[in-house]
């Protein structure tokens, strides 16, 4: 995830916006679980339980985006397509890894 940073040119001032806390992104990952495909980034928003600052919530969006939670379609609707049943009975399987070395799996 990229820093941001907002300049004002007329006091030269530099400030970097807040970083998410884990519990903000699990609200907002919550809450596009339980709307998923029903509604676009402004509907969604709206409907979070607590507010949420707009560039915060974008870059929470970004994230999800970034780790394959989540989807957002031409149109704009946001989508959920994580699928952590699905992930656990592929991480079962011998031939398959994820955070271990070949070969140091236990088993």
């Amino acid at each position: 995830m990229k820093q941001q940073l907002a300049s004002n040119t007329e006091n030269h001032e530099v400030r970097m916006f807040r970083s998410p806390t884990l519990e903000t992104v699990k609200m907002v990952e919550t809450t596009i679980d339980k709307y998923s495909g029903e509604f676009k980034k402004t509907q969604l928003w709206q409907k979070l339980p607590r507010k949420v600052m707009w560039p915060t919530y974008l870059v929470i969006l970004e994230y999800l985006e970034e780790i394959n939670r989540i989807v957002i379609s031409d149109n704009g609707i946001i989508t959920y397509i994580w699928n952590p049943e699905l992930a656990k009975k592929y991480l079962a399987k011998e031939h398959l890894y994820y955070g271990k070395i070949k070969g140091n799996r236990k088993g």
